[in-house]
Parts: structure tokens; C-alpha cells; sequence
């Protein structure tokens, strides 16, 4: 079943909706961190595709790029990748006919927390009213039965296909950007030393060799004074 759903821009990670399962497991925040840092990494410019599988623990993420936005689901390992992506189709193209003239204006984390809602209350009638369904709430029912008519359509549709999309560990795709992160700081490092060690050397040769350019100087003035005079 797909546990986590997380909308950012990937520009600057910015988080700008999300889904999340009402009763959820304490643990479940530790793997909402982990998609952040997924948009940190995507905002760096470590994506190495539009659309990518990340293994982690008992689940998997999927995302998908598009637009300047990342589109993020985790879904237990046994549930469709094709299902999962098909998904995230769906949540994107109500997104963008929603908000699309809005994302790059919005300046504060989740400004689109109320994505898509309806008017549907929960609980319905007699007296109090219940919760609205965000869209992300209202589509995420659509596919929580694997087994069901629309859902084994869709797996059944030959002209999407996702075979080809990458999958990767999650400690291999945050530590790929950890270590570039390291090696961009120790470049730059280097660079500092390298300058201060010119500089030195520079320091260096100049205290040597000063006082025999100085006793040079000094022979030929008084060479050059000797032949003026004589």
C-alpha cells in the first residue's frame, strides 16, 4: 500500500504537500526524513534520473520529475511498481492544473497542505462535521486495492511501462551526495592550500635570494659609476 506521499520543489527541496496514513507508526517520521533528504540531494543537483525506484528497510520510494517538482510516494516492497508510478502520474497532473501558476511563487513549507480538497466529508451526516479528504487522501484510495478492476487495468496496460525506470539503495543515493558534498568542500580546500602554499614558496624565494640581488645591484652602480667617471 503506498504509506507516505510528499510533493517538493526541486530547486530548493522546498516541501509543498504531503500525505500521510492517520494513524501512522512512530517509525514512519524517520522515513519522511529520509525522503527530505532526497529532496535536499535533488535540489543539489544529484538526480541522475526523472524517475527512480529507492529501496529502504520493508518499503520502497518512487519518484518522479517533472516541472521543476518532485513527486514522492513510499509504498511497501510488495506493492506494484507500475501501480506506484501510475500513481504518481495521476497526483501530478491534478497538481499541476490545481497549482501549476503557483509553485515557484510559494515561500513557505507546505503551502499546498490542502491540495485538491473536496466536498466530501467523512463520517457524513448527523451532527459534527467530519474531516475533508485532500485529493492526495482521495486518490490514494483509488489504489490501495491491488485487486480491483481499475487498478488490474492499469497493471494491465501495455503502453506504460516501467522496466527501464532505476532502482537504487537509499544509503547508496544520500551517500552519493554526501561524499560529492565532500569532495566539492575538499577541492575547495585544497585550492586555499595551494594558494597559501604559493604564497609561501613565493615568501620564501624572495628572502633568499633578496640580499644577493641587492649585492648585485650594488656591483653594477658601482661598475656603471667607475666607467662615468674614469
Amino acid at each position: 500500500m503506498v504509506k507516505l506521499t510528499m510533493i517538493a520543489r526541486v530547486t530548493d527541496g522546498l516541501p509543498l504537500a504531503e500525505g500521510l496514513d492517520a494513524g501512522r507508526d512512530p517509525q514512519d517520521e524517520f522515513y519522511k526524513q529520509q525522503a527530505k533528504s532526497i529532496f535536499k540531494n535533488l535540489s543539489k543537483g544529484h538526480n541522475e534520473s526523472s524517475r527512480m525506484s529507492i529501496e529502504t528497510g520493508p518499503y520502497i520510494f518512487h519518484y518522479i520529475i517533472e516541472g521543476r517538482v518532485c513527486y514522492l510516494t513510499m509504498c511497501d516492497r510488495s506493492y506494484p511498481k507500475k501501480l506506484a508510478f501510475q500513481y504518481l502520474e495521476e497526483l501530478k497532473n491534478e497538481f499541476e492544473r490545481v497549482n501549476g501558476d503557483q509553485i515557484e511563487t510559494a515561500a513557505r513549507p507546505y503551502a499546498f497542505i490542502k491540495f485538491g480538497i473536496t466536498s466530501v466529508e467523512r463520517g457524513g451526516g448527523g451532527g459534527g462535521g467530519g474531516l475533508l479528504d485532500t485529493y492526495i487522501q482521495k486518490i490514494k484510495k483509488l489504489y490501495l486495492d491491488t485487486r480491483s478492476q481499475r487498478n488490474i487495468a492499469k497493471l494491465n496496460d501495455e503502453l506504460y511501462e516501467v522496466q527501464q525506470i532505476m532502482t537504487r539503495n537509499v544509503q547508496e543515493v544520500l551517500g552519493v551526495g554526501e561524499k560529492l558534498d565532500h569532495v566539492q568542500s575538499f577541492d575547495s580546500e585544497s585550492r586555499i592550500y595551494a594558494d597559501k602554499a604559493r604564497d609561501l614558496n613565493r615568501q620564501a624565494l624572495i628572502r633568499k635570494w633578496a640580499p644577493v640581488g641587492i649585492v648585485i645591484a650594488v656591483v653594477l652602480l658601482l661598475f656603471w659609476v667607475k666607467n662615468k667617471i674614469w
